[in-house]
């Protein structure tokens, strides 16, 4: 017998003494049996937790994509902005006209038509959906990256990088050394809010079989037939994420205004 058959079991028992009471019995005994089958029953509580470790790994791998993407695009798109008149670099610019269209497309598409396309056309073939989802994600978060980087990079004066070029160093090394980490500070802001939106949209790739959160959140509505629970407990999930990593993005955010301080 389950907990449900002990439930109604109660149920009938309170009905035959006092009808009030069965009432109030039948409305608790629905929301505990369905918050029962929504998590505890078959430990499902653990589909959660491993929805959860998925959804940060493919944040995680999407991000680094990312963030590798945009800084390539930034660098190649600032050098171009900064070249001085008359010094025009041919191959230079054809790079930049490629980097403007994958930024173009990548922020003028909606973000699902872009995994549908790399799930059922470009990776038909493949069945690892969730690294076919991560790959996305990062390809559409490079584009939007590379912006904020290179936002940040041109806000910054140009002297610094003719005082890198004043030393000796090249264009590599200034940007490493000098213009990207003062650049980093202006645009951590920006980086950590866009981690955020990264981690809410990972949601998406179940719409191609990407295991994440939301997808075993799916697979728990369709044996228990409950909506309500297994989605709202997933969202609240995604909502203690989000507070956590913003809670880390001010502590850092301090930190570093501390170091400039000092």
């Amino acid at each position: 017998m389950g907990l449900s058959d002990y439930f109604e079991l109660w149920r009938e028992m309170m009905l035959s003494r006092d009808p009030g009471v069965a009432d109030s019995v039948t409305w608790w005994q629905e929301f505990f049996v369905r918050f029962y089958q929504a998590f505890l029953e078959g430990d499902r509580w653990q589909q959660y937790l491993r929805g959860v470790g998925v959804t940060l790994l493919v944040t995680a791998m999407a991000l680094a994509i990312g963030v590798a993407l945009g800084i390539v695009v930034a660098m190649v798109r600032t050098a171009h902005d900064q070249q001085r008149p008359g010094r025009r670099n041919p191959l230079l610019g054809v790079i930049n006209l490629l980097c403007k269209i994958y930024v173009t497309v990548i922020r003028g598409t909606p973000m699902m038509v872009q995994i549908m396309i790399m799930g059922m056309v470009i990776f038909s073939s493949s069945r690892n959906y969730t690294m076919v989802g991560a790959l996305t994600l990062g390809i559409n978060s490079g584009a939007y990256v590379a912006e904020i980087i290179r936002g940040g990079l041109m806000s910054l004066d140009v002297g610094q990088s003719e005082a890198g070029r004043s030393l000796g160093l090249g264009y590599l090394d200034t940007m490493r050394f000098i213009v990207i980490p003062q650049a980093f500070k202006a645009i951590l802001p920006s980086l950590g809010n866009e981690f955020i939106i990264l981690l809410k949209d990972t949601s998406l790739i179940s719409i191609i079989g990407g295991q994440e959160l939301v997808y075993f959140a799916e697979n728990i509505v369709n044996r228990t037939f409950e909506a309500m629970f297994p989605l709202v407990g997933s969202a609240c999930i995604y909502l203690v994420l989000v507070l956590i990593f913003t809670w880390l993005q001010g502590k850092l955010e301090r930190r570093l205004r501390q170091s400039d301080r000092r």
